[in-house]
């Protein structure tokens, strides 16, 4: 693992802190920088560390927002009701019942996504190499159609979540700060987890599996946690993100296969995958990109980032980390002898 001084931290968690009120216009859009933070680092968990490349992470993203969403309304109101097409009752909640219900909804949504993934893993764990990733795909996809038809969760027209009692500016100022602890608190997790012999175990997978079995790991109970321990994280987002959004639709906002469910994959190969910091470095370089080319090449934001793709798989496959650590290992703690290098 890449050794970095703690120091580098203080300007991260200075910009973190002061970005909301130093530049306040871009709230919400640093906010969101936050949430794909998080997604980088749940995806390489298992992509990077243990080596399963998983299509379909965003299915826990989307379970997580709607675990919370039922939570949030069914605990002082009528899911049916409040989610009927008719909209013929009206629901106010008063600061005490909508906090108490975010509170609520936050923690459901990590871990009903983390036992979610942990019951999908004795099944999918048969799988291995591509025939997992189209399997992960293929799940998140079929997430969001069953969504759509169910109407007692709103069905394709949705469910608009419990209204944040007070001003625009207030809400953006919260959900902007828990985006930004709920990347923090992944970040020291990850960094934590992978000194452990967790950390050990998952790379041994990675490396050779079956050599992994043979040494005595049991290797679905190590995938089976790693992957349940994405899906938390991963479903304490999706919260975050529908009460942030205000309203939850199956297709574009909980299971957005085609663009977050790529993001985070993308974001990771970035950045480097398999290292910590990889991911932060990837998600904040990708979300700048996207965010230009939304602004200022609305039409050409697709290919710009098929490029990057492309380039990035093709001719950078290790990414910007792996490239680093390559060109300069004694920064990241890696000994080089040079006897043999020379050799």
């Amino acid at each position: 693992m890449e050794s970095f001084n703690p120091k580098l931290h203080l300007p991260i968690l200075i910009f973190g802190v002061a970005a909301p009120f130093v530049i306040p216009g871009v709230t919400i859009q640093i906010a969101v920088l936050w949430v794909m933070v998080l997604f980088a680092l749940t995806w390489d968990i298992m992509g990077g560390q243990m080596g399963y490349n998983s299509l379909g992470n965003i299915l826990f993203f989307g379970s997580g927002m709607y675990i919370s969403a039922l939570v949030q309304i069914s605990m002082f109101a009528n899911v049916s009701e409040y989610t009927a097409s008719s909209g013929a009752v009206d629901f106010t909640y008063t600061n005490s019942e909508y906090f108490w219900g975010l509170g609520w909804g936050i923690l459901a949504a990590g871990i009903g996504s983390a036992l979610l993934a942990a019951s999908l893993g004795w099944t999918l764990f048969g799988l291995r190499g591509p025939y997992f990733a189209i399997g992960t795909l293929g799940i998140a996809l079929t997430a969001g159609e069953l969504m759509g038809t169910w109407e007692w969760v709103g069905a394709g027209g949705g469910l608009a979540m419990p209204v944040y009692p007070g001003s625009a500016d207030g809400k953006s100022l919260m959900f902007y700060f828990m985006c930004f602890f709920a990347a923090i608190g992944t970040y020291l997790f990850c960094s934590w987890l992978y000194s452990t012999r967790f950390g050990l175990a998952i790379n041994a997978i990675r490396d050779d599996e079956q050599k992994a079995e043979a040494m005595g790991i049991h290797t679905l109970r190590y995938k089976t946690i790693a992957w349940s321990v994405s899906a938390f994280f991963l479903g304490i987002s999706g919260a975050l993100f529908g009460n942030m959004t205000g309203f939850v639709e199956p297709l574009e906002v909980a299971f957005p296969v085609a663009t977050f469910g790529i993001f985070m994959v993308a974001m990771s190969l970035l950045g480097g995958k398999g290292t910590l910091w990889g991911p932060i470095l990837g998600a904040v370089l990708f979300h700048i990109l996207k965010e230009f080319t939304w602004t200022y090449f609305l039409g050409w934001q697709w290919v710009a980032l098929g490029v990057l793709i492309i380039v990035n798989v093709v001719f950078f496959q290790q990414g910007i980390m792996g490239w680093l650590m390559e060109k300069f290992p004694e920064r990241f703690g890696i000994i080089v002898d040079k006897k043999e290098t020379a050799k």
